[in-house]
């Protein structure tokens, strides 16, 4: 992670990579992550949706408390893909909240 970020200390990751060479295999694009991005579950149960975020959420307040919930709820060693325990739409309000502020810290940044 370098570059003096932190990563949440209460968590161990666990990525179980499996290589699928299959060309017409339908989730091959739904299972790829870009560069700099991870893939969490967020819900419960039936609720549940994947997102692919920023790993900068890590580092941020609102999304450290939803993991804090995650911990709560789950125990520190999450296997696979990490589960936020809250409703899809509050996770989506404070993902705008996140993506707003690093917008506006990017736009201090550049100059916009």
């Amino acid at each position: 992670m370098g570059n003096g970020e932190k990563s949440p200390r209460s968590f161990n990751l666990h990525h179980n990579i499996h290589h699928h060479h299959h060309p017409h295999h339908h989730d091959e694009k739904k299972k790829q992550v870009p560069k700099g991005c991870m893939a969490i579950k967020v819900g419960k149960e039936k609720e549940q949706q994947r997102f692919v975020v920023p790993v900068e959420y890590f580092n941020h307040p609102l999304f450290m408390q939803l993991l804090k919930r995650a911990e709560e709820e789950y125990g520190f060693d999450q296997k696979g893909t990490i589960t936020i325990p809250c409703h899809v739409e509050e996770f989506r309000n404070v993902q705008g909240l996140i993506d707003r502020e690093i917008s506006l810290h990017l736009g201090r940044c550049f100059g916009f």
